[in-house]
C-alpha cells in the first residue's frame, strides 16, 4: 500500500501553526507599513503647517521679547524643525532707523536670539538655527513714521 493521505493530528497542528505564523508575520508587516505611512503623513502635515505659518515676527520699539501673537506660528515652525532634523533656518534680526547703527545691529541680534531661544525651548536643535542681524540696513518699509518703523522691527525666519 502507498502512503496514507489522511492527515494526522500532529501534521494538522504543524500546518495550522505554520499558517498562524505566516498570518502573524503578514499582520506585523502591514502594521509596520501603516506606521511608516502615518509617520510620513505626520511629517508632511508638520511641513505644511510650518510653510503656512507666518515667517515675520514683529517687535515693540526698543524691545526684543516675543509678542504673544507670534507664538502659534513659532510653534508650527518648532514642531516641523524638531521632527525634521535636516531642516535648517536662518533668523534675520532687524531694527528701525532710530538709534545708532551699532545699537540697531545689537538689537537685531537680540531679537533673532529671542526667536532662536524660543525654538530651542520647543525642542529644535540649536545646530539647525543660524542667527544674524542686519540692524537698520534692510528695511521692509521706507515710511518714516510709526507704521513704517513698526514693520521694520522684526525677525525674518527663512528656511535654508
Amino acid at each position: 500500500q502507498g502512503p496514507s493521505t489522511v492527515e494526522t493530528d500532529a501534521e494538522r497542528a504543524a500546518r495550522e501553526a505554520r499558517q498562524a505564523e505566516f498570518l502573524a508575520k503578514q499582520e506585523a508587516a502591514n502594521a509596520k507599513q501603516e506606521a511608516v505611512t502615518a509617520a510620513a503623513k505626520t511629517a508632511e502635515d508638520l511641513r505644511k503647517g510650518a510653510m503656512a505659518a507666518d515667517t515675520l515676527f514683529f517687535f515693540e520699539f526698543d524691545r526684543s521679547d516675543l509678542r504673544q501673537e507670534a507664538l502659534d506660528d513659532l510653534d508650527s515652525h518648532a514642531k516641523y524643525l524638531a521632527a525634521d532634523r535636516s531642516a535648517k533656518v536662518r533668523l534675520e534680526g532687524h531694527g528701525d532707523e532710530r538709534g545708532t547703527r551699532a545699537y540697531n545691529l545689537a538689537l537685531g541680534e537680540r531679537r533673532a536670539n529671542s526667536v532662536a531661544r524660543y525654538l530651542v525651548i520647543q525642542g529644535v536643535n540649536r545646530s539647525q538655527i543660524e542667527s544674524m542681524s542686519y540692524g537698520e540696513e534692510r528695511p521692509l518699509s521706507l515710511s518714516r513714521d510709526d507704521n513704517g518703523w513698526s514693520r521694520n522691527r522684526r525677525v525674518e525666519l527663512i528656511y535654508q
